[in-house]
């Protein structure tokens, strides 16, 4: 967002520090696990603080899963450049990436112990159900926004049914059903729609 950015409720948005982007990010390391990490970023950044709107989110979302690289620092430095320029990209991906790794490192040499109880399969258990359901949230919010239409409804019930029905490589999938969405946008923008 610009500075100094109007919400569409007519509240003025202040840009975040360099500082504040870091410990958002930490937090959101921090407090997440597994898929749920960029539903839970979705939860925090657009909902929570109004930092982006929704479609800007998943604009970066989308191309931090087609970059190369793990998609949520990916999207943690778009999103850190998006609201502070470099400093802001730096600051998402440490604060991404840093506290949790602190975390995981403490976590191992405490593991021996802790794995050993039957409480911790559970506990784990638990936090994956919780990653599932952001994760679905998040993918019924953009499968909802990109059905706009019979071409991509069907681009979407292709990929989902060759995926999970056949059983086929998401490389492949991808590889076939991407062109023919691209092709379908492109055609739409010369459109005028």
């Amino acid at each position: 967002m610009a500075d100094g950015e109007i919400l569409a409720a007519g509240t003025e948005v202040r840009p975040p520090s360099a500082l504040e982007i870091f410990l958002a990010f930490s937090r959101v390391g921090l407090t997440s696990f597994g898929g749920g990490l960029s539903g839970w970023m979705m939860r925090e950044f657009v909902q929570r603080r109004r930092w982006m709107d929704e479609g800007e989110f998943l604009s970066g979302l989308a191309l931090a899963q087609a970059l190369p690289g793990v998609n949520v620092v990916n999207l943690s430095i778009w999103i850190g450049f998006r609201l502070r320029g470099g400093l802001g990209a730096l600051m998402g991906a440490l604060g991404m990436i840093v506290p949790p790794m602190v975390v995981a490192v403490a976590l191992v040499a405490l593991s021996g112990t802790l794995l050993q109880s039957p409480l911790a399969y559970k506990l784990l258990a638990g936090v994956a159900a919780a990653a599932l359901g952001l994760s679905l949230q998040m993918g019924l919010r953009a499968a909802r926004r990109a059905a706009k239409g019979v071409v991509p409804v069907a681009v979407m019930a292709i990929t989902f049914l060759a995926i999970f029905q056949a059983g086929l490589p998401l490389v492949w999938v991808v590889a076939a059903m991407a062109p023919v969405s691209i092709a379908w946008s492109a055609w739409r923008l010369r459109q005028g729609a």
